[in-house]
């Protein structure tokens, strides 16, 4: 317990503000953070939090989160995103939880596998996908996934517990992991058909993916570094396939990543006929302000940080969206963004 204990502390930052950790640039400073690299350091950090009593928060990218401005300091942030391990294994491929969504996508540019392309561009990792079935398109992550691996943050001692795809009661962005305590660290992804790469071009190639993460949280910085990778990757003779391209044209056309956002703040009524953004529209409150903060005038459904946002900027939006909905549509839309 001693040598854990220490691992704890080696791990773990004090004082750091949460908003250099969130694509919407929001968040006061948490007392605890920490940005474990490996399995053994996320179950030592859960350990550890377990035995001093903190409440563990976990993360990826930040990407559908809003920190609070004035974090408890009982509670222990840690986030996954510099923990980026591939394994490749006959029919299917490991991923851990901590890997950019992107990167997915970058194994299929640089293999010609097709199946991982709408996950270009998703800024979040992939722990985060498949606790929300993470969807793009007419693609989710359910498609793709064989079996999600999760450490119970209330028994962390029981170690890795693997949950089949038919086991992770999937819907529209909805999972068995949103229902139970469970952290997903990793995860076995379908293949259709098994790269023909030998043993040092199969560590290369992972290599090169690590290469390619992207550490920072910042939205522009995200987009500016993956587009570029595309037309890198074609003057070194890959192939980019235009579902690529279709999703650089969707986003930029949507201005998704020219504000600090969460993307996407509700979740779609599929019994109302049309999505949230559209619904907003007809309310008339794009372009809404409060703080900081503004509905954005181009997507009804993104709430944008436009300069010194404060979290509860963002979440008075959302009660107005939600109270506005309600009132005209007669139900009240369910966030997809995760409040802390």
């Amino acid at each position: 317990m001693t040598s854990q204990n220490q691992l704890f502390d080696r791990l773990c930052r004090s004082r750091v503000n949460l908003a250099d950790y969130s694509t919407y640039e929001i968040g006061g400073e948490a007392r605890h953070l920490a940005l474990p690299h490996t399995l053994e350091e996320v179950a030592a950090m859960l350990e550890g939090a377990k035995s001093k009593g903190l409440n563990p928060f976990l993360f990826g990218m930040g990407s559908n989160t809003l920190f609070p401005d004035h974090p408890d300091d009982e509670m222990l942030f840690f986030s996954l995103k510099e923990h980026i391990e591939f394994k490749l294994l006959p029919g299917r491929l490991f991923v851990s939880a901590g890997t950019s969504m992107t990167l997915l996508s970058l194994f299929g540019l640089y293999t010609g596998i097709d199946s991982f392309d709408f996950t270009f561009l998703l800024p979040g990792t992939l722990g985060a996908g498949i606790y929300m079935n993470a969807k793009y398109f007419n693609h989710q992550i359910s498609d793709v996934l064989e079996t999600a691996y999760v450490i119970d943050k209330e028994h962390p001692e029981k170690g890795i517990i693997s949950v089949p795809l038919s086991s992770c009661e999937y819907g529209y962005k909805t999972s068995i992991f949103m229902r139970r305590p469970w952290i997903v660290v990793g995860a076995d992804l379908k293949l259709p058909e098994d790269p023909k790469l030998t043993s040092e071009q199969t560590n290369e190639l992972f290599a090169k993916l690590r290469s390619k993460n992207l550490p920072s949280s910042m939205l522009p910085d995200y987009f500016r570094h993956y587009t570029n990778e595309l037309n890198v990757a074609a003057k070194q003779g890959f192939h980019v396939r235009q579902e690529l391209l279709d999703v650089i044209a969707d986003r930029s056309g949507k201005l998704h990543f020219d504000y600090p956002s969460c993307g996407s703040v509700f979740k779609n009524n599929y019994t109302i006929g049309e999505p949230m953004g559209k619904l907003v529209d007809r309310l008339g409150l794009r372009g809404t302000v409060r703080g900081g903060a503004m509905i954005s005038d181009h997507h009804g459904n993104i709430i944008q940080n436009r300069g010194g946002a404060k979290a509860s900027d963002v979440t008075d939006l959302v009660k107005l969206v939600q109270e506005k909905v309600e009132g005209e549509f007669g139900f009240v839309p369910e966030p997809e963004l995760v409040i802390v």
